[in-house]
């Protein structure tokens, strides 16, 4: 296996569209990278330049330390798998599995070694002989995956090769592709646009929008300390909440204070008429942030808690050291192990992660608890979290 770099790549397709603009990113050698971003963002294309089948306009890359922008796929050492897996219907999965080593011309028994392995691994020794058709979309998943494992490439290149899967088989195939990468060693490359898939796959991941990479670290870095508010809204689901108003000081406290709802808003009519205010305390960045300044505020759905405003026997209402509003319940949504609860918090919508056993009804009005010693905040302006918003 092998590093792959990639130095300010840019790349640009006519008449001036940017699809990649000056990424830099460091793969080292057996590790398993995520590019992950919305559609559209540049991460297949980024993909692509490293295969060899896009041409950067600018910037250089280097596998196993080696620049290879003027060279073509074939002499990159490299092996894609597709989202469409690209199987020749025709053969049946032996002949699939070895068709890339049988166009190089590798011994005959060199041949059966690498298959019959990769076979082994992905646990496709019964379906060889089988053809694409007779494959369930797994199977032939596990395929697309042995054809390249057999080349024992420098690198493998993942482009979304579970969307086609359904719920059920991307969570086993996951699972697959994790103790596969235990078992290789290997240098990945993956590239997806579900934040779950990055989340559980890579060692490090890199959030992607319009061309640009806007952080790359560990999932639990990510998660716990996104570097902007595009980040901390895409990774993570339910997403962060979020709301934006100016840091005042009241009552010797610095608050963030948000502007009232409009009047035919759907929420209680106490809520309609005062502005919300939230207490920041426990923010460490809110202590340097200037009085007046509008800053946006966020704090993930598991650091909400709820408590109905009549709470039955037994049930206990949200602990004192956390700052409590009051909010309407809008939607509440059952979930199995958890319940999702939409509320009304002032001019916005928020979310809470709670107990499936929660006793909230919609348009009831409840306490909500904000533990703020895991909020955020962010500029509005540049989306920058600010430095020091979390302990």
């Amino acid at each position: 296996m092998a590093t792959v770099t990639l130095s300010n790549v840019t790349k640009t397709f006519p008449p001036d569209v940017v699809a990649v603009k000056d990424v830099s990113l460091d793969v080292a050698d057996g590790e398993f990278v995520v590019l992950v971003g919305p559609s559209g963002c540049g991460k297949s294309t980024t993909l692509r330049l490293i295969a060899g089948l896009e041409t950067c306009t600018d910037g250089e890359i280097h596998i196993g330390g080696e620049r290879v922008n003027d060279r073509p796929p074939k002499e990159r050492d490299i092996s894609m798998v597709f989202q469409n897996y690209a199987l020749y219907p025709h053969m049946t999965a032996r002949a699939n599995l070895a068709f890339g080593l049988t166009l190089r011309r590798y011994p005959k028994a060199e041949i059966a070694r690498r298959v019959n392995e990769a076979a082994r691994i992905l646990g496709l020794t019964d379906l060889l002989n089988r053809r694409p058709r007779a494959l369930s979309g797994g199977e032939r998943q596990r395929v697309a995956l042995g054809r390249a494992i057999v080349r024992e490439p420098k690198a493998f290149l993942f482009d979304e090769p579970l969307s086609n899967l359904d719920a059920k088989l991307r969570v086993q195939m996951r699972a697959e592709l994790s103790r596969l990468h235990r078992r290789l060693g290997a240098t990945i490359i993956y590239v997806t646009h579900d934040q779950l898939e990055a989340m559980t796959l890579g060692h490090r991941i890199a959030v992607m929008r319009d061309g640009i990479i806007h952080q790359v670290a560990s999932p639990e870095e990510v998660y716990a300390r996104p570097a902007d508010r595009f980040v901390a809204g895409f990774i993570g689901s339910p997403p962060m909440n979020f709301l934006e108003g100016a840091v005042e000081q009241r009552n010797g406290r610095p608050a963030l204070v948000a502007d009232a709802p409009v009047a035919d808003a759907p929420v209680a009519d106490a809520l309609v008429a005062d502005a919300l205010v939230v207490p920041l305390d426990a923010v460490p960045a809110a202590a340097r942030v200037a009085p007046g300044k509008t800053v946006v505020l966020g704090l993930r759905p598991e650091h909400l808690s709820l408590a109905p405003s009549r709470p039955a026997a037994g049930v206990e209402v949200v602990d004192a050291a956390v700052e409590v509003v009051e909010a309407v319940v809008e939607v509440v949504e059952p979930m199995g192990a958890e319940t999702h609860v939409h509320v009304r918090l002032g001019p916005a919508e928020w979310v809470a992660r709670v107990a499936p056993d929660t006793p909230v009804r919609p348009d009831e009005t409840v306490p909500v608890g904000l533990a703020l010693s895991n909020a955020h905040l962010f500029d509005p302006d540049t989306g920058r979290r600010l430095e020091g918003a979390t302990p």
